[in-house]
């Protein structure tokens, strides 16, 4: 845990981009998400990122190695779907544990490489915990408000299993990240401190929430103050936003979160926002354009990408967080 706090005391450290982003480029077909392990499976599973830490193991390792070679010092886990709820559209709930820790084992051989080749710079892991496809805050139907299609204890214990997987796996960072309902996130956290006392071990954890629109809010409603009072009372590495929205327009809400924390702020937003395609055009060297504002207000400790993002694009911003040092705390509350 010391050296990760020791890199952040040090610089700007650079998560990664994104692994769809970069898995699309395969065309992988329904037979190349099978493999020959699930050549026979019953259901489709083409689209399910998460199995092909299993099935296509080395085109993952080599989307690790490319965000590394970029400057990244974080990579995430290919496990953003990685719970029971989230394997259940694919009817792989059984596959949980190993899809965890297999992708956490792949990320974690292709850090061992990078720091080996370069003991100045370690490089770290961090177990991707996505919020599922489910809130625990609202309901789904409009006509029963009261409804609710997962409850705290259904999310607490399928993040248990990740967790422990992403551990096992040799996670150096849980990311519990893209954070539209804090409740979701709150089970996320619940669960990691239940490991936490379990295992007798201390893991840094960082939160990444998201803000959906221009009312500068959650899905769930929280404005960016409520959701940083809602994870506070864990001891976090970082708090920030990712997803949702390009670095523009995610700024304004980075400036208030930056403002009122002492934890390190984390960012990584999409490649501007998608065209009608669903397509994200923005280049390499405008989205660095618009980090190199961030550095300049002082708003980050970890950035990196999200939708749309490219080792490209992590290269340059790596090139321009390298002028500037760690984000000072400066709390105004």
């Amino acid at each position: 845990m010391s050296e990760i706090h020791n890199a952040l005391a040090q610089r700007i450290l650079i998560l990664d981009g994104a692994m769809g982003t970069m898995l699309q480029r395969h065309n992988f077909t329904e037979e190349d998400f099978r493999g020959e392990r699930f050549k026979d499976f019953p259901h489709p599973l083409k689209g399910n990122n998460d199995l092909l830490s299993l099935t296509q193991p080395e085109a993952i390792k080599d989307v690790h190695r490319q965000y590394f070679a970029a400057g990244a010092d974080i990579v995430e886990t290919n496990t953003f779907s990685g719970t029971t709820i989230g394997m259940a559209d694919y009817h792989m709930e059984d596959l949980v544990y190993e899809l965890n820790y297999e992708s956490a084992r792949l990320a974690k051989e292709v850090a061992n490489e990078f720091t080996a080749a370069n003991p100045d710079k370690p490089r770290f892991v961090a177990g991707s915990i996505g919020p599922t496809n489910r809130t625990a805050s609202m309901s789904p139907d409009v006509n029963d408000p009261g409804y609710r299609a997962v409850t705290f204890d259904d999310l607490r214990i399928a993040y248990k299993e990740q967790v422990n997987a992403l551990i096992d796996g040799g996670c150096d960072i849980l990311l519990v990240e893209t954070i539209f309902d804090t409740l979701n996130a709150k089970a996320a956290l619940f669960a990691i401190e239940e490991v936490k006392d379990e295992r007798n071990l201390d893991i840094p954890i960082m939160v990444s929430g998201t803000i959906t629109d221009a009312s500068g809010r959650t899905l769930s409603g929280q404005t960016v103050e409520a959701f940083l009072i809602s994870i506070s009372h864990i001891p976090l590495l970082s708090v920030g936003f990712n997803c949702a929205l390009g670095a523009d327009q995610l700024k304004p809400y980075l400036r208030r979160l930056a403002h009122n924390t002492q934890f390190s702020v984390s960012a990584h937003p999409n490649a501007g926002l998608p065209n009608a395609f669903g397509q994200y055009d923005q280049t390499p060297e405008e989205m660095q354009a618009l980090i190199r504002e961030y550095l300049n207000d002082n708003l980050i400790n970890i950035i990196g990408g999200c939708c749309g993002t490219t080792p490209e694009h992590i290269r340059l911003i790596a090139e321009v967080a390298a002028e500037y040092q760690p984000r000072k705390i400066e709390v105004t509350i």
